[in-house]
């Protein structure tokens, strides 16, 4: 009719369908787009419902353990680590304890100086061919009461003697053997305790022999080679078994009677005199540096000034016992006596 607006075609079926769809897609991806927003926000590898992912089940692997801050006073050597994981420290295991301070092993002494074989058999009393010479020797068994003044005349006049220490006066005057062995004097043995060793059998002189020498070492000094006999008492026998242990057995060409005291007879001057009268080449002097038991006296003591200062003037000099024996090419006076 004239006046009346056109009428609108209706839509079709099909066009609304698609403007649905288009809905749709529009709404999905606003949703999605928020939902991925909502996942961003949230924290990885927890659930805000359920908590921590559960742990692994297996029976082989320990607990995690609070983590310890990796200094050098807590880190482990050798021990292996996972970067990220928590590690409590290693217990250290304590080193090995040190031994014990142990004092040095003693080692046994050297070998002695074969004494001459030509030596063997005998106690040596002289020996000629020496030149003029004397060999001044002092025994110890007894007390040390003129030890000090024997070593104090010694080292004024410069001349060095021989010294035959028992065992046990070695062992009870260690003082004494240093003192002896300071003053660069030689040392010889002259057994443990001072038996007569001609009532003893082989095996008691070595008994004797091997303990005055171990003693004798032990305050410091070697005697060996150098023996004397107890009392000068000897014979084949004894002689042999000193040889045996290594030996040379010296006696002397003089003894001064020192020993006697004045409660015996003797003065100073007699010792003195007894030593001069008996002056030649290659003599060996008997002395002792104990007192008298009766009368106290130290006769050889007191008369050693006297005896070296006229020794001296009869052109002679001093070597110690062992000088006698290996310093000389030839002992062949010896020998044939």
């Amino acid at each position: 009719m004239v006046g009346e607006p056109p009428l609108q075609p209706r839509p079709q079926p099909r066009n609304r369908r698609r403007l649905l769809a288009a809905i749709l897609v529009a709404v999905a991806a606003v949703a999605a787009v928020v939902l991925a927003v909502i996942l961003a926000g949230a924290p990885r590898g927890s659930n805000p419902q359920t908590g921590p992912p559960p742990e692994s089940r297996s029976s082989t692997s320990p607990p995690s353990t609070p983590a310890v801050p990796a200094s050098p006073g807590n880190q482990s050597s050798g021990a292996s680590e996972t970067p990220g994981e928590e590690t409590s420290p290693a217990p250290v295991a304590p080193g090995p304890t040190p031994p014990p301070e142990t004092l040095p092993v003693p080692q046994p002494p050297p070998p002695a100086a074969p004494f001459p074989l030509g030596l063997a058999g005998k106690d040596v009393e002289l020996v000629p061919g020496a030149g003029p010479v004397v060999a001044l020797t002092f025994d110890a068994g007894a007390n040390s009461a003129g030890l000090p003044s024997i070593l104090q005349t010694l080292a004024g006049a410069g001349v060095r003697g021989t010294f035959f220490l028992t065992g046990s006066w070695a062992a009870a005057n260690p003082a004494g053997v240093a003192a002896i062995v300071a003053g660069g004097h030689r040392v010889g043995n002259h057994s443990q305790t001072h038996p007569d060793f001609t009532g003893l059998t082989d095996a008691g002189i070595g008994d004797q022999v091997r303990a005055a020498e171990q003693a004798v070492m032990a305050a410091g000094a070697d005697p060996r080679p150098l023996f004397r006999f107890p009392f000068g008492a000897r014979d084949a026998r004894t002689i042999a078994a000193v040889n045996n242990l290594g030996y040379v057995p010296v006696r002397w060409s003089v003894d001064t009677l020192g020993w006697k005291g004045t409660s015996g007879g003797v003065t100073a001057q007699l010792v003195a005199d007894r030593a001069l009268s008996a002056l030649q080449p290659g003599e060996i002097v008997l002395m002792h540096i104990g007192s008298n038991p009766d009368d106290g006296t130290t006769l050889d003591a007191d008369a050693l000034p006297q005896m070296i200062g006229r020794m001296r003037q009869a052109g002679y000099g001093f070597v110690t016992l062992d000088s006698l024996l290996y310093g000389f090419v030839t002992l062949d006076s010896l020998l044939a006596g």
